[in-house]
């Protein structure tokens, strides 16, 4: 778990960073960063989501996985844990929830995560997840300058879901096919998507309700396959 562990120091390392500057930062200049990563996170979002090779597995999984979401309350409930998790903070937090929301889902969402914590998991082999890294930790500088301390506490979920990726993939690497992976990335691709219009401010889309999604991909590649 190397890879995994040096990307969650980077994301505290950029986030305390960001945290730093925060009052330091011009807002123009917060408002053209945002500007930037909604757009890398939307043109991030489009060529995962175009790896797919089934339509029909992606829709699907899709469907059922925000419909699962919505009737588990899954974004309800983060936000409730979030404005606990604000009430036992100190100081002025009014974005915590959307900075806790917004970086997990864009440092556990993308290709580099699933591919990553896969080619650790399975080869011992981190560098992917050290490049990730790199991205992560200068995202995180600009993200917590803007939302807050809930960036920095994103790097617990971090570490738990990108951690257990990666022992998956050592327990279960025969099982883990190439096209489960690339359906697996789309579906990650399409929440980035939603993540880009949500960062940009274009409408708020419930994404986190949507996770359950990347388990339907799962059971629909091993139950209808290639076919």
């Amino acid at each position: 778990m190397t890879g995994t562990l040096v990307n969650v120091a980077a994301v505290l390392a950029g986030s305390l960073l960001g945290l730093l500057i925060k009052n330091r930062m011009p807002k123009r200049l917060t408002e053209i960063v945002f500007q930037v990563l909604g757009l890398f996170t939307l043109f991030l979002g489009v060529s995962m989501a175009l790896k797919t090779n089934h339509l029909i597995y992606l829709i699907f999984s899709l469907l059922l996985g925000g419909i699962s979401g919505e009737l588990l309350r899954l974004e309800e409930r983060m936000d409730r844990f979030g404005a606990f998790l604000k009430r036992k903070l100190p100081g002025n937090n009014e974005r915590f929830q959307e900075g806790l929301i917004t970086a997990f889902l864009l440092f556990c969402m993308g290709s580099m995560t699933i591919l990553g914590a896969i080619e650790e998991g399975i080869n011992n082999n981190p560098d992917l997840l050290l490049t990730k890294s790199l991205m992560d930790g200068f995202s995180s500088i600009a993200l917590a300058a803007a939302l807050g301390v809930g960036v920095l506490l994103s790097a617990i979920p971090l570490l738990i879901f990108q951690g257990s990726l990666t022992i998956l993939a050592s327990s279960v690497q025969d099982f883990l096919l190439p096209e489960m992976i690339a359906e697996i990335t789309a579906v990650g691709g399409v929440m980035l998507i939603g993540l880009g219009i949500n960062i940009l401010g274009i409408k708020k889309l419930r994404i986190m309700n949507m996770l359950p999604a990347l388990l339907f991909v799962v059971l629909i590649v091993m139950v209808f396959g290639g076919s």
